[in-house]
């Protein structure tokens, strides 16, 4: 006979796997109709109706889609949630009205941070929310943001905020951006928390908002702390504060300090102080670090580099000539010019480069690169710091005029006869061309309009669009109107809409009728931020509130790509990173930013990021990498993904997605050094590194991406 009893228990298994899965996959189709909503940033009926659906982790799912989103109008749903009776669905609801940035959102978080019977992740969240609201307010809303200051100081005083360690961050992080009035006391109190990550947050915000209080406490902690990046934190804070009596101790720790953190730190702190005296030390760690080799050891390259930078501050106009020296065999070394060796020498002694470059730049036709295109950003940057100098500079106005006539020379080159770009220029002179164009400007030529016009019709994208910022900073004028609305249909064309948006933005400032109707011709862009630009531009002008014509994303993702991306949460997806440098692994988060990470994985399995340099390294910050033209300014063509802000804390390792905007993302992305807490709430957080970190530590600016694999 059958055993009944195994059978029954056979089907009734079965069937509560196939209604799990069912419920599942409801659950998934929900899921995506939220993800569709977010990423067209679009909230609409459909989007109301979930935010209060039955399943709290649907509701949860929502409110943070809302908050991404960032519509007004989704404040009174969203306030409604933080009565909900579920604990993580009110602080998410918490966390989402900061998203949106919204005055409105102010009063129901207030109201939650009163409440003392209220979770402390929920107060925490509304803490945190407060301080995004205050940051965003406009200027004549200022009384309204210091009064969300008071509060935010008045938690920060409390026994709560200093017990619990996620109070105690966010409510640091809140005080940062709310930028209160009399906040010091309050935030140094927290360089006494047992917490190494408190302290360390706590001289963040002091030294991002140049408060003093707590200087007594953190010469101490420079001295005696045995966390890195606490001692790294209270070096920032005194450097910024220019306390004179942490001079000895700074001077101390940028030389012997065995964290190289702590070391970058105390050098840029003792550049703020401006004491020569600094000097000689640096100089001689300087030589120490060049006798040991900089081929092999990144990290003391990136050290090296800070000096270089710190002396150029120190030894401003003074001529040293043993600095001088040292720098030119730091050039030498490095067998690379690197914009901080040229800029301090610029600095210190600033005749040497202009003769140098102008002795080069007087036969650029034996160098159909014109010698300098390869390293033009470090020609740039020497150069324009002449515009800078004192006019009590000794032969001020003569280096002046030489180096603006070598900057001329560099742009008239490459443009060539006719205005036309030169075909044979090489080393990528269009990712240059920007930044020779920005230092020309400094020197206010007569003719700068003239020389800036010629670029608004180059081939590249990003110079025409830096052509546009350098025309709007000058007066309005019926030319520059005209050139700049005769430049618009070319730029609405572009793979990259950097040209578009500093057009528009340049149309802004020219204040006439005649801009402003050209700007209304971008409301019909199929570009969302071009249609958000237009709009912001035509209500500052007084020009009419054509919110309306906004709009949702015409997003390129489909429900099959959806699905995709959400069948990886709860999946183990991990990134190896191979570099000229060695290599390291990223865990990924789907569950946290499935779009962003799908992004990535797709750019990854093309093999988009092999080859790509890395282009920004700052010790103690990031590195940041992605970008195919090397300059900051390039991502794919026709792509941009949207925010997907998260609860995930920027700590050291944390994997973040690089912005030039809210929703401007494509493929740079960054790891960080250290803890970032200003980055948080601001910045996609889309994984982490869990192993190989000491070869990020190591990477300078100009290693190489060799390949990315997708575990």
């Amino acid at each position: 006979m059958p055993n009944y009893n195994l059978i029954t228990r056979f089907i009734i298994g079965w069937i509560a796997v196939v209604v799990l899965s069912v419920t599942a996959l409801g659950q998934n189709d929900l899921l995506i109709r939220i993800m569709k909503a977010e990423d067209e940033r679009r909230w609409d009926t459909d989007l109301k109706q979930l935010i209060s659906h039955s399943n709290a982790a649907i509701r949860k799912r929502a409110a943070l889609a809302a908050g991404r989103i960032g519509d007004e109008d989704s404040v009174s749903a969203l306030a409604a949630l933080l009565q909900d009776a579920d604990t993580d669905v009110r602080a998410m609801a918490a966390f989402a009205i900061g998203e949106v940035e919204a005055a409105s959102g102010a009063d129901p978080l207030l109201a939650v941070l009163k409440n003392a019977n209220e979770p402390v992740i929920v107060r925490a969240r509304a803490l945190e929310g407060l301080g995004k609201i205050a940051g965003a307010l406009p200027r004549e809303q200022d009384a309204r943001r210091l009064e969300l200051g008071v509060a935010i100081v008045e938690v920060l005083k409390t026994d709560a905020a200093f017990s619990d360690r996620l109070m105690a961050t966010l409510g640091l992080t809140a005080a940062l951006r709310a930028r209160p009035a009399n906040a010091g006391p309050a935030i140094a109190k927290f360089l006494t928390h047992a917490d190494a990550r408190v302290r360390a947050d706590a001289g963040n915000t002091l030294a991002r908002l140049r408060l003093n209080d707590g200087n007594e406490q953190l010469r101490k902690l420079l001295n005696t702390d045995a966390d890195p990046i606490v001692r790294a934190n209270a070096a920032r804070v005194l450097g910024a504060t220019e306390d004179k009596l942490s001079f000895v101790s700074l001077v101390k720790f940028a030389v012997t300090d065995p964290d190289s953190r702590v070391r970058v730190s105390a050098i840029r702190a003792l550049a703020l102080l401006k004491d020569a005296r600094a000097a000689e030390p640096l100089l001689s760690r300087g030589d120490v670090l060049l006798k040991g080799g900089l081929a092999n050891r990144a990290s003391v390259t990136n050290e090296v580099l800070e000096i270089a930078a710190t002396l150029g501050r120190l030894l401003a106009l003074k001529e040293d000539m043993r600095a001088v020296m040292w720098l030119h065999e730091v050039d030498r070394v490095l067998t690379r010019k690197a914009p901080e060796i040229e800029l301090a020498i610029a600095r210190i002694k600033p005749s040497f480069i202009v003769q140098a470059f102008a002795d080069d730049a007087k036969v650029p036709q034996a160098n159909p690169s014109l010698v300098y295109w390869g390293f033009a950003p470090t020609v740039a940057a020497a150069l324009g710091e002449i515009a800078a100098l004192p006019a009590s500079a000794p032969n001020k106005a003569e280096m002046s005029t030489s180096a603006e006539s070598t900057l001329r020379a560099m742009l008239l080159y490459r443009l060539g006869p006719g205005g036309k770009t030169r075909d044979f220029i090489t080393k990528k002179s269009e990712i240059s061309a920007s930044d020779v164009l920005r230092a020309f400007a400094a020197f206010k030529s007569q003719d700068l309009a003239e020389i800036v016009l010629k670029h608004l019709d180059d081939a590249d994208v990003i110079v025409r669009g830096t052509a546009a910022d350098l025309l709007g900073d000058l007066p309005p004028s019926e030319q520059n109107t005209r050139a700049l609305i005769a430049a618009l249909p070319r730029a609405a064309k572009d793979p990259l809409n950097d040209a578009v948006l500093s057009i528009l933005g340049a149309l802004g400032k020219q204040k006439s009728d005649a801009a402003n109707n050209a700007i209304k011709t971008a409301l019909d862009s199929r570009d969302y931020l071009v249609r958000r630009r237009a709009v912001a531009l035509l209500k500052a002008n007084g020009a009419g509130d054509f919110s309306s014509r906004i709009g949702t994303v015409q997003t390129g993702n489909t429900i099959a790509d959806y699905r995709r991306a959400l069948a990886r949460a709860g999946r183990k997806v991990r990134a190896v990173v191979t570099t000229t440098k060695g290599s390291f692994t990223m865990e990924l988060l789907p569950q946290a930013a499935p779009l962003t990470v799908d992004n990535f994985v797709q750019l990854a399995q093309r093999s988009f990021f092999n080859g790509i340099t890395i282009h920004r390294v700052v010790p103690n910050f990031v590195i940041q990498d992605g970008d195919p033209r090397g300059d900051g300014n390039g991502g794919p063509p026709n792509h941009q993904i949207r925010c997907e802000i998260n609860e995930v804390p920027y700590d050291r390792a944390a994997l973040g997605m690089a912005l030039s905007g809210k929703d401007t993302g494509g493929s740079q992305w960054f790891v960080t050094h250290s803890p970032q807490p200003h980055l948080d709430g601001g910045y996609t957080v889309f994984g982490r590194v869990i192993a190989g970190m000491d070869v990020v530590d190591n990477i300078i600016r100009g290693d190489v991406i060799r390949s990315i694999v997708i575990r």
